[in-house]
């Protein structure tokens, strides 16, 4: 057996397999618990299937909105009673009303909405639009590795992170089955469906007994180097004692898996394992049919969507200071309605960034670009006017410290002039 059998890609790839509970104890035991880690967290949450910008972040001041999705329109918050109605947030866009967990966070200037933003690829095919925007490469099939594993490879950008924190297993972690494709690379990464579950990937059956003579006799380079991050991985989660785990502040995360994945995140994040980049998503955002407006379809993913990630950050309190959450999805819907009371694939979505340091702006951001007909991409789409790269590397540079954006996106030519100022 070697180390092959166990990174994949560069990444560190971990799912149960039923390792025995006495191996896994004798190895905990046998290794010493790390420094606690402090540096800055991101956490990037995929909203898999194109979710509805329009009907996430409403434009009700826009006249063209109403105009092209007579029955799915979200009123105007002066039209709603509270809970039909969009949730004003400056006067010209609001909020969804399921998405009632974000309100607080814009009250404390925790929360920046961006509109018209996405891929300026015309794609709009999901499995090739998730790809580019997890590339960071648009129109580039051939593109091996994500932008997030490039951030990790690049020497030098994380001026963030202690030292403990650059070389610990759980720098960059998934929740997810498998290395999702924003974090494959030759850096290791870590995947896990749940902390409970972590275990080690093996082709054997008789993994456990091998892989435990190998720690025993100390032969191959499973006990050292990368492989020995395995063990640490096993070891801290261990200790970290996941099933006892109780959120702070009261706050109460929804029972769906999306909510469970991000409980687990705060886990790590509280844990000080020297978390710096996490990853989650979640499906169900493809409506072409019966979507629903204030109610329906999309309205129950958008509570849970936001419920979630309300109690995330309820949970982490003054850690937001450190934590930015971003929001993506691989690109909006269409501006009207189809025929089967949903919405077709379109361009332009929305995105959110979260976090402490946001300079209290209480701003959406981006360039409207208005649903006239004229003004809508191909005469039926949102049109682009933020091209993802540039909220994706500003965060990278101002809150993670990148340096070498040029290394992360190769292709752009955009910089620090794209940039939106979203951080404070």
């Amino acid at each position: 057996m070697n180390r092959r059998i166990f990174l994949k890609g560069g990444a560190l790839s971990l799912l149960t397999l039923g390792l025995s509970p006495s191996f896994l104890r004798r190895t905990a035991l046998a290794m010493e618990l790390p420094k606690a880690a402090k540096g800055k967290t991101l956490i990037v949450l995929f909203q898999r299937g194109a979710a509805d910008a329009l009907n996430v972040l409403v434009p009700f001041g826009d006249a063209g909105y109403y105009n092209a999705r007579p029955q799915l329109a979200i009123a105007t918050p002066t039209r709603g009673n509270g809970t039909t109605g969009a949730i004003d947030l400056d006067g010209y866009f609001g909020l969804h009303p399921a998405l009632q967990s974000f309100k607080p966070l814009w009250d404390r200037g925790l929360l920046a909405p961006i509109h018209a933003v996405g891929s300026p690829s015309a794609t709009r095919s999901h499995f090739d639009a998730q790809d580019y925007m997890e590339t960071g490469t648009p129109d580039k099939k051939g593109t091996t590795d994500g932008w997030l594993n490039r951030y990790l490879a690049v020497k030098g950008t994380c001026e963030s992170c202690t030292p403990e924190a650059a070389h610990s297993p759980f720098r960059a972690v998934a929740m997810a089955a498998q290395t999702p494709r924003i974090l494959e690379g030759s850096s290791p990464v870590v995947a896990m469906n749940s902390i409970e579950e972590f275990s080690i990937r093996s082709n054997g059956g008789a993994a456990d007994a091998r892989i435990e003579a190998l720690y025993r006799t100390g032969k191959a380079d499973l006990v050292h180097g990368s492989g020995s991050d395995m063990f640490e991985a096993l070891r801290v989660l261990k200790a970290a004692n996941p099933l006892q785990y109780r959120p702070a502040a009261g706050a109460q995360y929804p029972r769906s898996p999306f909510g469970q994945r991000l409980l687990q995140i705060a886990q790590l994040v509280k844990a000080g394992v020297g978390l710096e980049v996490a990853f989650a998503d979640v499906g169900g955002w493809d409506t072409h049919v019966n979507q629903g407006g204030a109610q329906g379809q999309l309205a129950n993913r958008l509570r849970d969507f936001s419920d979630s990630i309300g109690a995330l950050v309820a949970d982490l309190g003054d850690r937001m200071d450190d934590v930015v959450i971003l929001t993506c999805s691989e690109f909006g819907r269409t501006v009207r309605q189809n025929g089967t009371g949903g919405t077709d694939h379109g361009h332009a979505g929305a995105m959110f960034v979260i976090g402490g340091n946001l300079g209290a702006s209480r701003k959406v951001f981006g360039r409207w670009p208005g649903l006239a007909p004229e003004q809508l991409y191909e005469g039926r789409d949102l049109a682009l006017t933020t091209d993802f790269r540039a909220v994706f590397s500003e965060i990278a540079a101002r809150h993670l410290g990148a340096k070498d954006g040029a290394a992360m996106f190769p292709g752009y030519t955009g910089g620090a002039g794209s940039w939106l100022g979203l951080l404070g």
